[in-house]
């Protein structure tokens, strides 16, 4: 903390002098450096000098350090101890705010929750908003720092970790009625018609043994702790963010037994009487899961698992160009396939393009590297020479390099079973691939939908991380759009 001073002019003397304010310094979740006003002296009628012990003083206070001022300088002192119980306002008292346009409180109380613990489950929630950390550490920081009880009328005496944790408990029993009450709220407040919904799912670790828990289970942890037992969370959000549904499954169910589940709780969660269409990614789109989707009335927007090799452009369609908000030009071609009946549509990215090529001309080199090692030791005294050792090298490279290595033809020439040449061409698939990066398809059994319409939907997810930085939920996603025969247009708005 530190006292940061600009040049006003002072009413009561009419002077220019400083006007002083207490600062802290911070990162925000960009790991940029910002700064923050915690309190505002304003002019002051004293030295500068003694505003700097008086920061000295309260760094050592809330670093819990001994300060030799404190002993010494009573004018130091009193300054001080002038807010010497000052509490944190801001963000608590806009997130009751907010709370009340929700109209939580009614809500709790048409559930028969008594005034206690509705002013206890606002705390745990405004709380959870502004401090996101443990019980034990929320309780200390709404007992020392937080003027949140102050805001919701619950005694601050009364607070403890375990309040907080039964609180939460009682809340969860309530979830599903909350979702529903907050989905409803949410959508009068700003006039949205929830045409389109994103489902993402992501898992989180437990570092305890969980050994009584149904839900914590070994399973593919996507922050890579293998070592420990995690569980699968689902969640439905609207294009402008807020929930429409949540759950958790058992850590070790994959995300495609998962689907039918999901599919099931968002049946019920949206009306049953309108199409939806579920958008996933290729680790989930298998032929059984999109029969699934259709069984269960839904129609479908997914990544191809395999790129289409087999296919041909729809000339009379032509190509469609769309520029992204990163200023590049995405194209995008009907094409037809005798892989599939779905409607295709194939996406070429210069950027996807420009990350493959990088990467298949990394990998190109250091196979044609090893390759050129292997022939060099034919040359050499006491080099491998054996034909069977050299294949057997030859084999660990195509092994290490397969990406690369399918496109080349490798032919050893030999004589009385001593390798004498090694010689590699490149397929006819090689121009074929040079031609295909950056390009990926998407499939649907929407019908009469335009290119723009497909992507729009498809590309409704991605805009949204752009946008809001979406982090924790990764992988398998699906989007249900109330009304698929959507213009380019409506679906933007």
């Amino acid at each position: 903390m530190y006292f940061r001073s600009v040049i006003r002019v002072n009413p009561a003397t009419q002077r220019h002098e400083g006007y002083y304010r207490l600062v802290e310094s911070y990162r925000n979740e960009f790991g940029r450096v910002c700064h923050r006003t915690l309190h505002t002296v304003g002019f002051i009628n004293y030295d500068v000098e003694k505003l700097v012990i008086v920061q000295r003083v309260l760094n050592n206070r809330l670093e819990r350090k001994n300060s030799l001022f404190e002993k010494s300088d009573k004018q130091t002192m009193k300054i001080a101890d002038k807010h010497k119980d000052a509490r944190e306002v801001g963000a608590e008292w806009m997130c009751y705010q907010a709370l009340k346009q929700l109209k939580l409180s009614d809500k709790l109380k048409a559930l028969n929750w008594d005034e206690e613990n509705i002013t206890l489950a606002l705390t745990q929630i405004i709380s959870r908003a502004v401090y996101p950390f443990s019980e034990n550490r929320t309780s200390r920081w709404i007992k020392e720092n937080s003027a949140v009880c102050e805001i919701t009328g619950y005694p601050i005496d009364k607070m403890t970790k375990d309040k907080l944790y039964k609180s939460a408990l009682d809340l969860y029993k309530i979830k599903d009625q909350l979702e529903k009450h907050l989905s409803a709220k949410t959508n009068e407040l700003f006039d949205l018609q929830d045409k389109i919904f994103i489902y993402d799912l992501s898992n989180t670790y437990f570092e305890g043994v969980k050994t009584n828990s149904k839900l914590a289970q070994f399973g593919r942890s996507k922050e890579k702790r293998s070592d420990c037992k995690i569980v699968v969370l689902a969640i439905v959000v609207n294009v402008e963010g807020f929930i429409k549904y949540s759950n958790i499954f058992e850590g070790n169910m994959s995300d495609s037994e998962s689907l039918p589940k999901i599919i099931d709780n968002l049946r019920q969660q949206t009306s049953s009487q309108k199409r939806a269409v579920v958008v996933i990614d290729a680790g989930i789109a298998t032929e059984d899961n999109l029969a699934i989707i259709q069984q269960k009335g839904y129609d479908y927007v997914c990544v191809s698992r395999s790129k289409i090799k087999d296919y041909s452009i729809k000339e009379e369609a032509g190509t469609t160009h769309i520029v992204t908000k990163n200023k590049q030009v995405i194209s995008l071609q009907k094409v037809h396939t005798k892989q599939t009946s779905d409607y295709v549509l194939r996406v070429k990215s210069p950027g996807k393009e420009a990350k493959e090529r990088s990467m298949k001309s990394q990998f190109e080199t250091r196979f044609m590297e090893s390759l050129k090692t292997i022939s060099a030791s034919f040359e050499k005294k006491g080099g491998i020479k054996k034909l069977d050792k050299v294949n057997r090298r030859i084999g660990r490279v195509i092994e290490k390099y397969p990406s690369v290595a399918k496109f080349y033809d490798i032919e050893v020439k030999s004589e009385n079973k001593q390798a004498t040449a090694l010689v590699y061409t490149p397929k006819e698939s090689y121009k074929t691939d040079e031609q295909e990066l950056g390009s990926y398809f998407i499939r649907t059994n929407l019908d009469g939908q335009s290119e723009i319409n497909v992507w729009t939907i498809y590309n409704a997810i991605r805009e949204r991380q752009l946008n809001h930085g979406t982090p924790p939920l990764r992988n398998t996603r699906l989007l249900a759009c109330k009304h698929y025969s959507l213009s380019a247009k409506e679906v933007r708005n």
